[in-house]
């Protein structure tokens, strides 16, 4: 069984990680979302908060896809869950910059594991969860961006902050 692992913050839940679950999930028989904190940054929500966000989403689809929290080094988390593959959506360049020397770590780190990289669909390249957060602090329209249940969710997080 091939296994695949997308891990990420998820903080919140884009149409773009969205874009990747469903794409991903067309490479593998299983595909893990490893939903993980990241001390460099400030979440909206916690862990399991996000957690429930995701699972809501990945229940919509017909593929075996599951979410399992983690904390510590993804090649680590890859092995506990017998995964073969990483995937990891691209926007940018820069995120290619970025993703690459982490391929390399993690292939230096457990050569077992490959990683796969995912072009983000072009309409939803611009999408970041960051950016998402700030339009909405600001007042701004996120529909475009989130479900209409992140959105709810981002917007109350926000009321209540």
């Amino acid at each position: 069984m091939r296994i695949g692992i997308y891990p990420g913050t998820f903080d919140p839940l884009t149409f773009g990680h969205i874009d990747i679950i469903r794409r991903g999930a067309k490479l593998v028989d299983r595909l893990i979302i490893g939903l993980s904190t990241n001390p460099s940054k400030t979440a909206m929500f916690s862990l399991e908060q996000r957690r429930a966000h995701v699972e809501a989403e990945v229940a919509k689809l017909d593929d075996d896809v599951q979410v399992v929290t983690f904390d510590g080094l993804l090649v680590h988390f890859a092995a506990e869950q017998n995964a073969s593959m990483i995937i990891r959506g691209l926007r940018a360049v820069s995120d290619f910059e970025y993703e690459y020397q982490m391929a390399g770590m993690n292939q230096q780190l457990d050569d077992n594991v490959e990683t796969v990289f995912l072009m983000a669909d072009v309409a939803l390249q611009p999408i970041a969860s960051r950016l998402v957060k700030e339009i909405a602090r600001f007042g701004g329209d996120i529909h475009k961006f989130v479900t209409p249940e992140i959105e709810r969710a981002v917007k109350a997080k926000i009321a209540a902050s």
